[in-house]
């Protein structure tokens, strides 16, 4: 077994004998002299192998990234670098061994490699080599480890729940399994334990949590995979404060251990409806400023077309202030925040720039003074002020203002590295509507428990409904989210009547689980924190792939074990699958 770890040793082993094994990182011929920098998991030593040592042709030979074990005597270096924790030693190597000599690399192995990724997914194994990689997968460790002794220090027990599961309705397309025993029937792969933890706490379990790995069949982006793991919890006899307050106990520990970060608790709160007002957005980022505002009271009695039928039709005049960037945005640059805002639905994009003491812009000719002077007199505009406004319905007002919100704010470089803010979004509709189906869904999920005071109105009033469900966001991110959940059987079925199903669905979908509402359920709660998605704010990646070992790519493909793929007839035909082409 591998004894030592390279950082284990500094200038105070100077004279002692070592056997070390790991990587070559490095290899330069100077002088006859022959250095190595050698890697292991832990950092870089260097090695000097000298022109009279029997092992000098070998060590003259060796590629990069071969494995290899060396004995040696530590010494003082004389050129000394303080960028590593071993600089200011060296190890002159006595004996030298190779356990595998590598081939040429399809791509040079250095945290500024400018390798494409397919390439670096294609040879991950290589990739996890670089650094930050390796730190990232290190900080995911530690943060597992955080999280499973929050949860023992507070009374959970660690469940598993099953894999192979029952197909159920409503969000993400499910992974299929056929089932060879149970001929023409399937699997599906859990979307999230969520029926399994609501199961424990009727069975009795009362304090529940589990890191789960689940599976959605949706499209990806770069903080999504189609299998992800979540930090899954669930607590009987709660409410919404329960829930909240204990994953604020456990974020705390999380950023105090991980990144030395003490977070003031209790989190701020945001209900949904207000952070669609001020953010368009119910993840919104408050790490910078620059809310939308709103217009309307502004142009009510305005004669422009485009704001008058706006206004006649209940939509929404809104904008945002860019302070102090005016000059930064040429009439080039606006039109492509045009095309970007149109990718969200938005017709156009309207601007007002505040220079030499006067306004200018696309609408400058067809609103008052009097209308410019309310804006500036309101919205507090000075000099280089730069105001864009979109004039559409509500939501895609919102929306789309708030997408470009936080497109300038990287633009303009107006968030602080390693600052993290965090919020609680809460009061969630119950149902959106989904025009894809022409139908009301479940804003979260089927069990979500509505607000008392809105049950009466699950059938009649769906676009006024809301639940109490919660979700906390931390730098623009959904880091989790949770509710209360439905514990009274005649709300349940309540909840599957407004959603559509007949009782006789529900059973067929759900009926394990209602049949278990007969038999004492108590009030509970829980929540779900995305592992993945926390771990990459932890470590300021944008990109999801960079803290998960062997991550899909965005066509949700795995280049490196070339999966999926296709498998042999024979196993096809032991299922009773036969494949047809895709229309």
């Amino acid at each position: 077994m591998k004894k030592h770890k390279n950082i284990e040793f500094n200038i105070k082993n100077v004279g002692e004998n070592v056997v070390l094994e790991g990587w070559v990182a490095k290899k330069r011929n100077l002088g006859g002299l022959v250095f190595i920098d050698l890697r292991d998991r832990s950092g870089i030593i260097q090695l000097v192998v000298r022109p009279e040592q029997k092992d000098y042709d070998l060590a003259s030979n060796l590629k990069t990234e071969s494995v290899i074990r060396i004995e040696g005597n530590i010494v003082e270096r004389e050129s000394k670098n303080p960028k590593l924790s071993t600089g200011e030693i060296e190890v002159i190597v006595e004996k030298l061994e190779v356990f595998s000599m590598a081939h040429d690399l399809p791509f040079e192995i250095s945290e500024d490699t400018t390798a494409l990724e397919d390439t670096r997914l294609k040879y991950r194994y290589l990739d996890l080599r670089r650094n930050s990689l390796k730190e990232n997968l290190i900080t995911r460790s530690k943060l597992m480890h955080v999280i499973r002794n929050f949860f023992y220090e507070e009374g959970f027990i660690e469940i598993e729940t099953p894999i192979l599961c029952k197909s159920t309705p409503e969000g993400a397309r499910d992974y299929l399994v056929p089932s060879r025993v149970n001929n023409g029937n399937f699997y599906a792969l859990p979307q999230s334990p969520q029926i399994f933890k609501q199961l424990l706490m009727i069975g009795g379990m009362e304090k529940y949590y589990q890191i789960a790995k689940c599976f959605r069949d949706e499209d990806l982006r770069a903080d999504r995979q189609p299998e992800f793991t979540q930090v899954d919890l669930e607590m009987s006899f709660v409410e919404e404060e329960d829930v909240m307050s204990t994953t604020e106990r456990l974020l705390a520990k999380v950023f105090s251990e991980v990144k030395g970060i003490d977070l003031k608790l209790p989190l701020s709160r945001m209900k949904y409806n207000d952070a669609i007002r001020d953010y368009g957005s119910d993840k919104p980022d408050l790490r910078f400023d620059m809310k939308i505002e709103s217009l309307n009271k502004i142009f009510k009695d305005t004669e422009f077309t485009v704001f008058k039928s706006v206004l006649e039709s209940s939509g929404e005049i809104g904008c945002i202030i860019v302070k102090g960037s005016a000059s930064n945005y040429s009439r080039k640059e606006i039109d492509k925040l045009t095309d970007f805002v149109k990718t969200y639905k938005a017709n156009g994009l309207a601007w007002l720039k505040y220079t030499e003491s006067d306004f200018s812009g696309s609408i400058r000719k067809v609103v008052t003074d009097e209308n410019l002077k309310k804006i500036q007199e309101q919205f507090g505009i000075e000099e280089n002020d730069l105001i864009l406004i979109i004039a559409d319905q509500y939501k895609v007002t919102k929306t789309a203002l708030g997408a470009l919100r936080t497109k300038l704010a990287h633009e303009l470089s107006l968030i602080k590295k390693d600052d993290y803010q965090f919020t609680w979004i809460t009061d969630f509709p119950s149902f959106e509507y989904s025009e894809e189906e022409n139908r009301y869904v479940a804003c979260h999920h089927p069990f979500t428990a509505p607000k008392d005071e809105d049950i009466d109105k699950l059938i009649s009033d769906k676009a006024n409904c809301y639940s109490k469900a919660y979700d906390i966001v931390i730098n623009g991110y959904e880091a989790g989210g949770g509710s209360i959940r439905i514990h009274r059987a005649e709300v349940q079925k309540k909840m599957f009547e407004a959603l559509g199903f007949t009782m006789e669905q529900a059973k067929e979908k759900f009926g394990f689980f209602l049949e278990a509402f007969d038999y004492g359920t108590p009030p509970h709660g829980g929540l779900a924190l995305g592992l993945d998605r926390l771990t990459m704010l932890l470590v300021g990646t944008e990109n999801i792939r960079d803290v998960i070992a062997f991550p899909k790519t965005a066509s949700a493909s795995c280049l490196m074990s070339e999966c999926p793929n296709r498998v042999d007839p024979i196993q096809l035909k032991e299922l009773g699958i036969e494949i047809t082409k895709k229309n």
